[in-house]
């Protein structure tokens, strides 16, 4: 059951740097919100949260209500987000503020609470959060002696009115309880967060960094907001808040003070990826078994980071520049920033090549979960509910039931129950073995644990959930390719593909030069972050009678750059093209080069692929060439370093914002049905239909090189379908036993990183969508497509041990009523019908998802009973007993049902 209930409104708590805000229904009545050290307590009742982040300007507003309830069906009872400071206050002239679009922060809020679940509202300052430079705005770097996170007078001044700013927009909207609204912030206390994992950088800032975590506090509470504090990953909390745990376990965490809760503020259920890398995937089985072993441990509040993405089918979005106010983010089909590694070796020093959030080619839409993890999960949520009671009120009890394994490993089999006065009983058991399954003996009843697994018992009897036995069925997912249809305002409507309009960028300057310098300047300091691009551009004389004409040797050219892309063009020629990667942003470029008598130009388009987003000193880290040499004329090396250089940021097109509907015109473009190939630097423009249908919609660009998109003006973010290397170490399935690491998973190796690009429905026109797409070094858009994302089929696989139970109506105190024999429940999405049986075996079926085989115990009737129950249905449940199946086959056997069906 969930927790938000429909007579009483749920609770805010908030957070600074994470403000927990929880957010009631409509009722006026204020709550009091404290914590103890088993949980946070509202209203006289201790209560057990279940959270699940979604980060609302990383999707659009058409899509948050669809996310909320699908996280809502999946039992969480709280949303996470950050407050994106960098999105919201555009400049530092305190008349410059945003809310619209997607970062319409009430409206969010809003429809958090119509939904009857809390609201973790993590305001900041700095988020980290994979966000463009962590969230914290790019104008604050450059006002004159700002120094990031420490005691630094104007970097306070700033996030002080920052702050403030969103407490105050919070009360004019009449959120706040004090005012009759669901917030519940002045009566009733929250749960606030200072700062975001700031014990991993603290030390390197010396005093100054102590201090300035102290005045983040006071600051804070100065806010008048009567609220504990919360710190994430801080090994020297302040008495007066909360130290919490990131990480992908966090069991054995414990808060400093043993008069604190065990908060886990961010449980990472997948991994990102990095340009040019393999798709790193983290188990369903694994993610359970973290969950479960938390909550064993005395864990009341737990967040996945992020559910949007790795527990929903989602694509999110990437963040745009912040010197316009429609400029926002978008990812899982773009690029984004760094990200937090290991709890204990976090280094957020990497260059920002990075892709969010690992599964990227995954949309949204309502009702589009990704399983199994989603469902599995959902199970998991409903078991601890309820043990909720006895989880937070009964006396807790450790129990080893298994033999010590080597000395440095822990006892494996144990079992924490926790009784309460009543005689009620709940009890978790776990095996941390990561080979071997184990049974045990517990109250007198046995039990069978896979290894790497965690049971939970309500009642300290009946077992109604394993963290390895995984009943959920598995969707399996497609990209089915639309070609792109011209509208019916477009010419040739004969022809196949749609027209394209073409405009070629001038390589170098294209206008009059921003300025003039000796030497190389760093990218960053010089765009400010307004563009990707910065053009460096130089010259220089090469004799006809240089030995390199006669010798036939072609001279090379050598660059060195702190990152993070760039393309090198000589003669208005593309000669080259070097990139850091997803660890180290530094690259060298060496390469043959074409040159002729006279004068040569060299132009330089430095590319960066968003800011560092958190670290020590972050704000300080650059981009751009170093050092450009050539090598092999004037029988020697010309070291172009220090000559004079001509500067241009941005793109002549970019400038004009060609993109935008309103500026289409501002060039000239050249209209032709077969668009140029391989042609670096162009502009291309095409008015299409819509795809058909309502699912979800990915732009894809594996025929391209790098780039640009946009459609009717909202920018679909930067693509880039470099490979990733075959010689990483890939898998064809997961062993989830065992600690997850990051590289632990992978698959993907040798394919593109990314190939689809998420385009929102909410963005399309039923006809007349203009997209324009801004290619750097040269693609086949006539290979463009659009692409559906459809679930094609379902798999689904369980045993005949199986604890099965009506999950949706089971209660505690009755748990016998609602025991049922293992079944397999099968749910196409919706309007679309179980159309075949593509595979079914009641026996010993091998294999996995897609590769499932006849084993040496084979029911022959299974396809066709399958076909009975299944057939022309949404959705259907098969038991495996008697009536369906001969049970009495293979008596030594221990049977599973296997099945894939397809839907259509």
């Amino acid at each position: 059951m969930l927790m938000a209930r429909q007579h009483t409104p749920p609770l805010l708590f908030f957070f600074f740097c994470t403000l927990l805000s929880l957010f009631p229904s409509l009722s006026s009545a204020a709550y009091n919100v404290s914590y103890d050290t088993r949980s946070l307590i509202i209203d006289g009742r201790r209560e057990l949260l279940i959270s699940a982040a979604i980060h609302y300007p990383r999707s659009v507003p058409a899509m948050w209500p669809g996310l909320v309830q699908l996280a809502k069906e999946g039992g969480v009872n709280t949303i996470e987000t950050y407050v994106f400071w960098n999105g919201h206050e555009l400049s530092p002239n305190n008349v410059c503020y945003y809310f619209g679009g997607r970062y319409d922060l009430v409206r969010f809020c809003k429809i958090v609470q119509e939904a009857g679940l809390y609201l973790i509202l993590r305001i900041g300052p700095f988020v980290a959060a994979e966000w463009n430079f962590g969230g914290v705005p790019v104008w604050l770097h450059y006002v004159p002696g700002t120094v990031f996170r420490t005691d630094n007078e104007p970097f306070k001044f700033y996030m002080k009115k920052f702050m403030t700013l969103i407490v105050e927009k919070m009360k004019q909207e009449k959120l706040f309880a004090s005012q009759g609204g669901p917030i519940i912030l002045s009566q009733a206390s929250g749960v606030v967060f200072v700062e975001n994992e700031y014990g991993f950088y603290e030390s390197a800032y010396g005093e100054a960094g102590k201090r300035y975590t102290i005045w983040a506090a006071n600051m804070s509470v100065s806010q008048s907001t009567g609220v504990p504090w919360i710190m994430c990953m801080q090994f020297d909390p302040p008495d007066t808040v909360i130290d919490t745990c990131n990480s992908f376990y966090c069991d054995h965490f414990k808060p400093i003070s043993p008069n604190k809760p065990k908060f886990w503020t961010e449980n990472w259920p997948g991994w990102f990826k990095t340009f040019g890398a393999s798709d790193p995937h983290r188990p369903p089985e694994d993610v359970a078994f973290s969950v479960a072993r938390f909550f064993q441990k005395g864990g009341s509040l737990q967040n996945y980071y992020m559910v949007h993405s790795f527990l929903l089918e989602s694509n999110l979005l990437q963040p745009l520049r912040q010197v316009a106010v429609n400029e926002v983010l978008a990812l899982p089909f773009s690029i984004m920033v760094g990200q937090t590694l290991d709890a204990l070796q976090v280094d957020h020093s990497l260059p920002q090549v990075m892709i969010m959030m690992h599964q990227l080619m995954n949309m949204v839409s309502p009702g589009l979960a990704r399983c199994p993890k989603w469902g599995h999960l959902k199970e998991l949520h409903r078991s601890i509910k309820l043990c909720e009671h006895a989880l937070l009120n009964g006396e807790p009890k450790t129990l080893s039931l298994g033999p010590l394994q080597e000395a440095f490993h822990a006892v494996v089999m144990m079992v924490d129950v926790y009784e309460e006065s009543s005689g009620a009983c709940s009890a978790i058991i776990s095996n941390t073995d990561d080979k071997n399954g184990a049974t045990v003996v517990f109250k007198n009843t046995t039990y069978h644990l896979p290894a790497w697994s965690v049971s939970i018992l309500p009642d300290c009897k009946n077992e109604v959930f394993n963290t390895a036995k995984v009943g959920s069925q598995t969707s399996v997912v497609e990209m089915i390719p639309t070609d792109l249809q011209p509208s019916a305002t477009t010419p040739h409507k004969n022809f196949k593909g749609p027209q394209w309009d073409v405009f070629r960028e001038r390589a170098g300057i294209w206008d009059a030069a921003d300025f003039t310098k000796n030497g190389l300047v760093d990218h960053i300091n010089t765009t400010k972050d307004t563009t990707d691009y910065l053009w460096y551009t130089t010259s220089f004389h090469v004799d006809e009678t240089d030995e390199s004409f006669r010798s036939g040797k072609s001279p090379v050219i050598l660059i060195e750059s702190k990152g993070h892309a760039m393309h090198v063009f000589i003669n208005q020629k593309l000669e080259a093209t070097g990139s850091g990667n997803g660890t180290v942003p530094r690259f060298k470029i060496r390469r043959p080069i074409a040159l002729k008598a006279g004068k040569n130009e060299v132009a330089l388009l430095s590319m960066a692929v968003g800011l560092q987003n958190a670290g020590a000193f972050y704000e300080w880290i650059g981009a751009g060439p170093t050092s450009v040499k050539i090598v092999g004329i004037k029988n020697g090396t010309v070291d172009l370093s220090t000559s004079k250089w001509t500067y241009k940021i941005g793109l002549r097109g970019e400038s004009l914002k060609i993109y935008e509907p309103n500026n289409l015109n501002l060039v000239n473009w050249e209209s032709t049905l077969r668009p140029p190939k391989h042609q670096p630097l162009t502009w291309y423009k095409a008015v299409v239909d819509s795809p058909p249908g309502q699912e979800p919609v990915g732009l894809d660009m594996i025929h391209m090189g790098k780039g640009l998109a946009w459609l009717n003006g909202n920018e679909v973010g930067r693509y880039w379908p470099r490979k990733a290397s075959p010689h990483e170490i890939c898998v064809q399935k997961c062993d989830y036993r065992g600690k997850f690491m990051p590289n632990k998973c992978n698959t993907g190796c040798g394919e593109a990183t990314q190939r689809w690009y998420h385009v929102p429905r909410s963005w399309f026109k039923p006809s007349g969508n203009v997209l324009v797409i801004f290619e750097e070094k040269g693609g086949d858009p006539s290979k463009i497509r659009f692409s559906t994302r459809k679930v094609s089929s379902l798999c689904s696989h369980i045993a005949e041990d199986h604890p099965s139970f009506d999950m949706e109506h089971l209660q505690i105190s009755s748990m016998e009523k609602y025991r049922k024999k293992a079944s397999v429940s099968l749910k196409c999405p919706t309007s679309t019908k179980i159309s075949a049986v593509k595979f079914a075996s009641f026996g010993d079926p091998v294999g996995s998802c897609g590769t499932y085989a006849v084993g040496e115990c084979h029911d022959p009737n299974s396809e066709s009973v399958v076909q009975r129950v299944c057939l022309n249905k949404e959705e259907c449940e098969l038991e495996l007993s008697q009536e369906n199946f001969d049970i009495n086959l293979c008596p030594n056997v221990a049977k599973r049902l296997a099945v894939v069906v397809l839907c259509r």
